[in-house]
């Protein structure tokens, strides 16, 4: 097969197109003829910082594509289904970024009639922004349609990835959502991801359009730069509400005042998707399949997420369009088998 591999840390420059044996599943895997393989930041900051665990490393943790093999202890039925994959690189050196890829069996979920461009874009972006929509004390564990239906979302940062993945999955649980942008051209996509409110933090105030919206504050913020807007997000929480903070855009450290805190009992959570809790994790798995099964979950420029193409050969491309923050969904084709979103 083919596959991109890097064995030392390094810029996309490190990535090289090889041939490599077609591995074989383990007791317990599945073996993946990969269609599409999605990227994200997590990828290219593996690539320079995080040693290649058995001394190579084929990156990639999303992806979709096709069962062609399973191990010991396997149903052979799953042999043919159509599968998006989730941490497929996490502590295991075979990534998505190959035309066949080996994971765990709970780590290759039934696609249903989803695309694969679909499949590829729901790992590490749609997980986490789950685990940011039902981490807080006033939200539930589990997403489905009117799950939200009284709660408020922001969404600071609403056309990056995770930004829109919680644009998606909050209103497809029939939240008001209010997503904070930078320009015209992202509050679009935004707006076409489904946000109810989009506010333009570089000419509007972020404060005063979200308390006109929610007066007495939203349930949960999804936060891309709590550096930033920590200052922000103090002022329009709600008693009992959380700020989830899933990056440090904007800075490393936050500064946040005690008392204006405490008294609405506000919640900070700090979420990485690799070591959320098992249970949280696995509901995740399962709303989100449940949400793309539905079409809750769509990619493209209509749906506020334009999506950039490589081939494989093209993955250091692939890797530095985002590395450089393109704003949409970065995938790479694996195959001739990839389809439209």
């Amino acid at each position: 097969m083919r596959a991109i591999v890097y064995e030392s840390n390094g810029d996309a420059s490190v990535l090289r197109l090889v041939d490599r044996p077609v591995p074989e599943p383990g007791p317990g895997e599945v073996l993946v003829r990969v269609a599409v393989s999605g990227v994200n930041p997590t990828d290219w900051k593996a690539r320079r910082a995080t040693p290649p665990p058995a001394g190579w490393q084929i990156p990639g943790q999303d992806g979709a594509g096709v069962v062609e093999a399973v191990g010991a202890g396997v149903d052979r039925h799953l042999i043919g289904e159509r599968v998006w994959l989730w941490e497929a690189a996490w502590q295991r050196p075979w990534g998505t970024a190959a035309e066949y890829t080996v994971v765990p069996v709970r780590q290759a979920v039934p696609l249903g009639d989803a695309s694969f461009d679909v499949g590829a874009a729901l790992g590490i972006p749609f997980l986490t922004a789950h685990r940011c929509l039902t981490a807080g004390e006033t939200m539930p564990g589990r997403l489905h349609p009117g799950a939200l239906a009284d709660h408020t979302v922001l969404v600071q940062g609403g056309a990056g990835a995770v930004g829109n993945a919680a644009i998606q999955l909050a209103r497809w649980a029939d939240a008001t959502v209010v997503a904070t942008v930078s320009s015209a051209e992202k509050a679009n996509l935004a707006a076409a991801a489904g946000a109810s409110f989009v506010v333009n933090y570089r000419e509007q105030d972020v404060v005063e359009e979200v308390r006109r919206i929610a007066p007495d504050g939203v349930h949960t913020i999804v936060e891309v730069s709590a550096a930033r807007n920590a200052a922000t997000d103090v002022q329009v929480l709600r008693a009992g509400g959380a700020v989830c903070v899933y990056a440090d855009d904007g800075g490393g450290e936050v500064t946040l005042p005690i008392r204006p805190l405490m008294a609405p009992n506000a919640r900070w959570q700090f979420v990485l998707v690799y070591t959320a809790p098992a249970a949280a994790k696995a509901q995740a798995v399962a709303d989100v399949s449940a949400a793309a099964a539905q079409g809750g979950i769509r990619v493209g420029a209509e749906a506020g997420l334009p999506l950039h193409r490589h081939p494989l050969a093209a993955t250091a491309a692939a890797h530095a369009a985002v590395e450089h923050s393109v704003v949409g969904k970065v995938l790479v084709t694996t195959t001739g088998e990839a389809d439209a979103g």
